[in-house]
């Protein structure tokens, strides 16, 4: 039975105010090791303060390996993003409905986190996300992120190839989409206890999509570990597509012959399709996407067919007039 009281898709943009960053909660290391890192911890306690959080984050062992090297294949025609304004103004249902969810994401512990590769594939696989970044080729890429509610960033994402994730999958040869699935914890993640949506969060990808050269895993932005609000520890960047395409927290990845429906298609299938290419041409039926609005200074800049990106994957949808590849 569906509720009418403030489902998540219903609330406007901009009944939503954006929030300086914070900072979450870290537990603190005892004996040897925690002696030995005391200092950056104390480091690490006053920046916090500063953000108006007095608890540290927690430890992400991959710290020591950023920053990466960029790729400057992939510009921006914009600056990038203040990091405060990319990292406190968060769509992540998981956690609630405001884009304010910066402390109560800070909960998702990210240690261990292991990645599940399965389905139709040679092997099936389970992968420390420590490991797993010990076999992938790391690299830093700018890329420009447009959400379906017609707002938009510029951010320095880290982390490696999709189509590296897929060359270490060996799928079969009749396998045809990639079915992500984010994690399911609601004793951490509050919004998933809310009955109306299709916990754990689902989305998919075309084979020939998630080996675009622009498909990109995330680890890290703005030269560290992503936060935990924007998806740490593994979250897709797809920047042809509108944001909620990019899955976070994800723990699963299954290859598959039958195209998966993602949350907001099951939820709304009218409103939120499976490819969900950006185009200005076609509205959402609820406002516009002729422009966009730039996090951080506001301004508002016409929006760009694959957000810019055609070049690199106008290939592989035939018809740009058709609207089941736009929304």
């Amino acid at each position: 039975m569906w509720i009418r009281k403030r489902r998540g898709w219903e609330i406007s943009e901009s009944a939503a105010t954006p929030e300086h960053v914070f900072r979450g909660r870290r537990r603190f290391l005892r004996g040897a090791a925690g002696l030995a890192l005391a200092p950056a911890l104390l480091a690490c306690e006053k920046e916090a303060g500063a953000q108006g959080d007095g608890e540290l984050a927690e430890v992400d062992p991959s710290a020591g390996l950023y920053p990466f090297e960029r790729n400057a294949r992939y510009e921006l025609d914009r600056e990038l993003t203040p990091e405060a304004d990319a990292t406190s103004y968060n769509n992540y249902y998981e956690f609630g409905t405001s884009k304010n969810i910066v402390k109560a994401a800070q909960k998702l512990p990210i240690r261990p986190w292991a990645l599940t590769i399965e389905g139709m594939v040679e092997q099936p696989l389970t992968i420390d996300i420590d490991d797993l970044m010990k076999r992938m080729p790391l690299e830093e890429r700018l890329y420009r992120h447009r959400c379906v509610e017609a707002w938009a960033m510029a951010v320095p994402w880290s982390g490696f190839p999709l189509a590296a994730l897929v060359e270490l999958a060996k799928p079969a040869s009749d396998a045809k989409f990639l079915r992500f699935e984010s994690f399911l914890m609601p004793e951490v993640a509050d919004g998933q206890s809310e009955p109306w949506y299709p916990w754990p969060y689902v989305e998919g990808l075309t084979l020939a999509e998630a080996t675009n050269e622009l498909a990109f895993m995330v680890t890290g932005m703005y030269g560290k570990p992503a936060p935990k609000q924007n998806g740490a520890p593994l979250r897709l960047a797809l920047p042809w597509k509108y944001g909620f395409k990019s899955s976070k927290g994800i723990q699963r990845i299954v290859f598959t012959a039958e195209q998966p429906v993602g949350l907001w298609q099951a939820i709304q299938g009218s409103e939120y399709g499976f490819y969900a290419n950006v185009n200005p041409a076609f509205a959402h039926p609820r406002w516009s996407q002729e422009s966009e609005r730039l996090l951080g200074s506001g301004d508002r800049v016409p929006t760009q067919i694959y957000n810019g990106y055609g070049e690199f994957v106008a290939q592989l949808y035939p018809d740009q007039n058709d609207r089941r590849y736009f929304y």
